[in-house]
């Protein structure tokens, strides 16, 4: 789905222009990068729709069970979670799976990327917060909670980032690793996004949205959304307008714009009714850049021309191939890119049939070469 809207004197006109019917079961998760938006599924699969085209790009077909969380990095990498415990770190490019790591004894249920796209954080069933180095593919840390948490969210400096157990938010300080406080709404939280730094919008098992201040812990403000539970939110900026959408049970999805006080309740700008039971929502934005790059760490600016920024990249490029081979080798023994079929076979990374026979006949070319 995408959400496109149009402003004349403050009135904004939501239209739908590409719906696909792709999974056999209910919608678990979304994504979305400038180009691509992923849905998962409780069907197992993650299925890719390129926007620009508004076509059905195909289907990834790795995990065991229901797909819990979605997330872009750029538009180079792709990062999904699972019931069966795994985080696979997909190329955005090529759609293999460069890494499949066993993240959690239990479900995967939520992880978040930090900004810089070296770190990521995951949550499971198994009671344990994890932290992981996206270079080089490993565990970085283990924090064992007492009970399962359902949510984490980095800021969108990176700062600090909150863990959500059922009605509770811990903020937590990216310095210490430290719980810094922690943020009681009156129900179960539903879903969490930063407006800024240090502030949070909560959503929960109810029709109000609540604005929380990270450092002071207090309710800055609060609205009454939906006539139903808030099931997903997301907030993206323009140069107009600091936008935050809501998607609810009640089948709604609301466009709000936000004061520059967040003390003061947001103005709806639109509503669409899609007569249905919303799970998830993601914005994709035709005006987006890739801003983000690679999973690999980041080069340091330095005060040199483009162009001798270009040939030292050139003269270093077989080095840094090599380099990135060797930390995120693609995992395609079960993993990759169907079409359109009904029932994708695992392991397969074929359109069609007869584009299947045709690459097994090049693999048995390529084989009897290096033999010989």
């Amino acid at each position: 789905m995408e959400l496109v809207a149009g402003c004349y004197e403050q009135k904004w006109t939501p239209v739908a222009d590409f719906t696909h019917h792709a999974h056999t079961a209910s919608l678990s998760a979304v994504a979305v990068s400038s180009r691509f938006v992923v849905t998962g599924s409780k069907d197992e699969t993650i299925h890719i729709y390129d926007m620009k085209k508004k076509i059905d790009h195909g289907a990834l077909v790795h995990h065991n069970g229901t797909i819990t969380c979605l997330k872009f990095h750029g538009n180079r990498h792709l990062i999904s979670g699972a019931e069966d415990g795994l985080i696979c770190v997909w190329d955005a490019k090529k759609w293999e799976c460069l890494k499949s790591i066993k993240a959690h004894k239990g479900h995967v249920t939520f992880l978040s990327i930090h900004p810089s796209g070296k770190l990521a954080l995951s949550v499971g069933t198994d009671k344990t917060l994890r932290t992981w180095n996206l270079v080089e593919g490993r565990s970085a840390f283990i924090k064992n909670i007492k009970q399962n948490a359902h949510i984490v969210e980095w800021s969108p400096r990176g700062e600090k980032y909150v863990v959500v157990i059922l009605n509770k938010i811990d903020v937590y300080q990216l310095d210490t690793a430290s719980v810094s406080g922690t943020i009681t709404n009156e129900k179960r939280v539903s879903s969490v996004t930063f407006l800024s730094e240090s502030v949070l919008a909560v959503a929960g098992d109810e029709e109000v949205v609540r604005f929380f201040d990270c450092d002071s812990l207090m309710c800055l403000s609060e609205f009454k959304a939906h006539e139903n539970r808030v099931k997903d939110m997301f907030s993206f900026e323009t140069p107009e307008h600091h936008i935050i959408v809501t998607a609810s049970s009640d089948g709604f999805i609301k466009m709000w714009k936000l004061k520059e006080d967040k003390g003061v309740s947001p103005s709806l700008l639109c509503e669409v009714n899609t007569n249905a039971r919303l799970t998830c929502l993601g914005v994709w934005l035709d005006s987006v850049t890739d801003t983000k790059g690679s999973l690999l760490p980041a080069v340091e600016p330095s005060p040199v021309s483009k162009q001798e920024q270009s040939k030292r990249k050139k003269k270093e490029s077989g080095r840094e191939v090599q380099e990135e081979e060797r930390q995120l080798k693609p995992d395609t023994k079960n993993c990759g890119l169907t079409g359109n079929s009904n029932k994708p076979t695992k392991g397969s990374s074929l359109v069609s049939t007869k584009k299947r026979k045709t690459v097994e006949m090049l693999e048995k070319k390529k084989s009897k070469r290096k033999k010989i």
